[in-house]
């Protein structure tokens, strides 16, 4: 214990002068301490006295020593050190401070007539405490006052009103409980001055409500003890049996009672404010537990859990109405009724992106306090919700007809509320979906109409150029489609019935467009082959390509914008897919007819040639007679090159701008099947003539280039090596056979055999 003052001192062994010194009360040691002198300014001390075997008391005035007022000494086997103060103040702590320093077991007393003599107003009350620190009473006196004389408990009132004022100087760290070191001194005084427990703990409630009411955070366990405390004396069901109560104490205690109802009913209706984000943690939940304790009024009575829920929701109730006049004013949105309606609508979208996020951060930070009662936070969503309620509606009716932008605003409240168990399907889910379902239908009705048009004209003005995978309008109508689909599905319409309705809808409306749009492409695709030429100058018009990627196109498509899980669904699928598959079939075969007519064109020149007819007659004797005379020009390879020509051109039109290989395959096959079924019935129709020399030239040739270009194409061994390519080749070869000994060189180095070895 240290006192950094100064005093006069006389000593006759330790200090032989009479003069002003500084001392500090050392310790030493644990129980060794030391009276230091210093001199003024200096931090080192000059002198030191021990204080072991000393015993301090107070003393008379000593006469002839000027400068100190009163005296005290300390005497330790016939040595005597006499040490003077200003006031009686501080010559009190200093006996005090020294008394404790030497152990010793005689307690010093302050005589009465010193205190008397040495203030300046000798008829100063003994209750009076002066702020002149001459004047000041000792705390000793007060220490030793008979307690009769004072009333602690109304002293105890104050003394614990201003430690916890002192206390919550701090209050974000503290929220009401004292320190340690407060907790001793209370208790220490309590146990002195017998303050009854029940008083301490109602006019501790009564301060921390004090400041609780003044938006001071305080601890809701804190006020749980304390009343717990006060309640266990007056509902008299103390855990130890005992325990009194006077009748002061028990009115106070309903009065506190009552205001304690009144403070934590505000506190959960302002949950937001008093609360925010939950923090601190578990407050809410405390809260509500005291409300419950509290609404208990005796020892045999439980309070109905019925009656604490009633309260509750009528506190949420009024909850919902200060969050959401709280919320208008912080989102400053004017609900004007002469507002333009886009601005109306974006500012009724912007309050329920706010709405939506009150409700998370109740979910958030508060949902587990009230957990007891889930069904109140989901009525107090719903009160909230039904103030937003208004005002959605008044803005929705303001809206044009066909404006269909409020849709945003259906999603927006909608994926929130389907994702909340409780709100789901609630009263304000209900409105919304009531609201909105008319506004979904026309808009459906509209679409339908618009797409059905937009075929109509889009085929009627078609140019059939290659557009992705389709035309421009098979295009534009598949995306459409899945637009609208994506749609109604990102609606997540949540009642499960109309939802189906939507779907089913959709998908038959995508098969009605569908079909038409392979039916319109069937028949430009017949109009096309109808004006095509049967010569070997035909090509295949990329048109042609772009219809067949169409009809692929749809198929695919199909599969996505078409198939439902219900049976009749499915069927008509079904039947639509088949449709568009014997559309590709009869698309694929109209276009290898018309390949085969062209190679028919050219057997039917070579037919020309047979023995018997008019033209064979002409050519036997314009090369018999070029033999004799003179040599003439023989007919050429031209018939046989251009078909070639032909067949390979065609071949990469349809490899390039057909996007399925499968099909391209299909259609390869079926082409050279027609092709080779071409040439055997022909060469069928002439089995009992031997083919002129010409004939066989271009046959030999046309099979053999055939033959390869197919099996470039990928066309399989099993397609090539069919029945009519076995026959066509048996006959060919027996032909060549022929000539070869007629006409000796005659075939001018083609024939069958070569084209073997360049298959192999």
């Amino acid at each position: 214990i240290k006192h950094s003052l100064y005093l006069y001192a006389v000593g006759h062994r330790v200090w032989k002068r009479w003069k002003k010194r500084y001392f500090v009360l050392v310790q030493v040691s644990q129980y060794t301490f030391a009276m230091c002198s210093y001199r003024e300014r200096k931090a080192e001390p000059q002198e030191l006295m021990q204080l072991e075997g000393y015993t301090v008391d107070y003393c008379d005035p000593q006469t002839g020593l000027q400068g100190g007022r009163v005296f005290f000494n300390a005497v330790k086997e016939g040595d005597l050190v006499t040490f003077a103060c200003d006031d009686e103040q501080d010559r009190v702590l200093w006996v005090q401070a020294i008394y404790r320093a030497t152990g010793q077991s005689y307690k010093p007393v302050p005589p009465i007539h010193n205190k008397t003599a040495n203030s300046k107003e000798g008829n100063m009350k003994s209750s009076c405490i002066s702020l002149d620190p001459s004047q000041r009473q000792s705390v000793e006196d007060l220490i030793s006052a008979a307690p009769s004389c004072f009333n602690h408990a109304a002293l105890f009132t104050v003394l614990q009103k201003h430690t916890l004022q002192h206390r919550m100087n701090d209050s974000f760290s503290c929220l009401g409980w004292f320190s340690p070191g407060q907790v001793f001194v209370l208790d220490e005084y309590c146990a002195r001055y017998g303050v009854r427990g029940c008083h301490r703990h109602l006019s501790y409630l009564k301060d921390l409500m004090d400041y609780a009411e003044n938006s001071v955070l305080v601890d809701p366990m804190l006020l749980h003890y304390s009343y717990a405390f006060c309640a266990s004396h007056i509902h008299g069901n103390r855990p130890d049996g005992t325990g009194t109560v006077t009748l002061e104490e028990k009115e106070q205690f309903e009065a506190v009672r009552n205001r304690l109802i009144v403070l934590l009913e505000n506190q959960i209706t302002h949950f937001r404010y008093c609360f925010p984000f939950g923090r601190p943690d578990g407050a809410l939940k405390a809260t509500l537990s005291l409300l419950e304790r509290v609404l208990i009024k005796d020892i045999t009575t439980v309070v109905p859990t019925e009656e604490t829920k009633k309260r509750v929701q009528r506190c949420l109730e009024k909850a919902a109405q200060i969050n959401y006049s709280q919320l208008m004013d912080y989102a400053q949105i004017n609900v004007d009724s002469e507002e333009v309606p886009e601005k109306r609508l974006e500012d009724t979208l912007r309050l329920g992106e706010l709405c939506i996020e009150v409700l998370q951060q109740n979910d958030e930070h508060h949902s587990e306090a009230f957990s007891w009662w889930p069904e109140l936070m989901a009525e107090h969503a719903e009160t909230f919700l039904s103030l937003y309620r208004v005002g959605m509606d008044s803005a929705l009716q303001v809206q044009p007809v066909d404006s269909w932008n409020s849709f945003p605003l259906f999603q927006l409240l909608n994926n929130f509320l389907r994702a909340d168990s409780h709100l789901c399907n609630g009263a304000f889910h209900k409105h919304l979906q009531e609201v909105f379902i008319p506004l979904v239908v026309r808009y459906i009705d509209l679409m339908e109409t618009s797409i059905a048009q937009s075929i109509h004209r889009g085929f009627e003005q078609e140019t059939w150029q290659s557009v992705n995978n389709g035309s421009a309008t098979s295009e534009d109508l598949f995306w459409k489609l899945d637009a609208l689909q994506m749609f109604v599905m990102d609606l997540h319409w949540p009642e499960p019935e109309f939802a189906s309705h939507l779907e089913q809808r959709l998908k038959l409306m995508a098969s009605d467009m569908m079909e038409a749009c392979v039916k319109r492409t069937k028949s430009a695709f017949d109009g096309k082959m109808q004006k095509a030429s049967k010569s070997t100058e035909f090509r295949v018009p990329l048109s042609v390509c772009t219809m067949f990627n169409m009809l692929l196109d749809a198929k695919k498509q199909c599969a996505k914008l078409c198939v439902l899980d219900y049976n009749q669904e499915k069927f008509q699928y079904r039947n639509l897919i088949n449709n568009i598959l014997c559309t590709l079939c009869n698309v694929a075969f109209v276009l290898c007819l018309q390949c085969a007519a062209v190679l028919e064109g050219v057997l039917s020149k070579l037919s020309r040639y047979d023995e018997g007819t008019f033209f064979s007659s002409i050519l036997s004797f314009t090369v018999k007679a070029a033999a004799k005379y003179v040599e003439v020009p023989k007919p050429g390879m031209d018939l046989a090159d251009t078909y070639i020509i032909f067949v390979r051109q065609n071949q990469d039109i349809l490899r390039d701008h057909i996007n399925d290989e499968v099909c391209i395959e299909k259609v390869f096959d079926q082409w050279y099947i027609s092709s080779m079924r071409a040439v055997c019935v022909w060469l069928t129709d002439r089995l009992d003539l031997q083919l002129h020399i010409y004939q066989l030239k271009v046959l030999i040739k046309i099979v053999k280039k055939t033959y390869r270009d197919f099996r470039l194409q990928g066309v399989l061994d099993g397609t090539l090596n069919n029945s009519s390519y076995e026959t066509i080749c048996n006959r060919l070869k027996v032909e060549e056979a022929t000539a070869a000994v007629k006409a000796g060189d005659g075939l001018q180095g083609i024939s069958m055999r070569d084209s073997d070895e360049e298959d192999s």
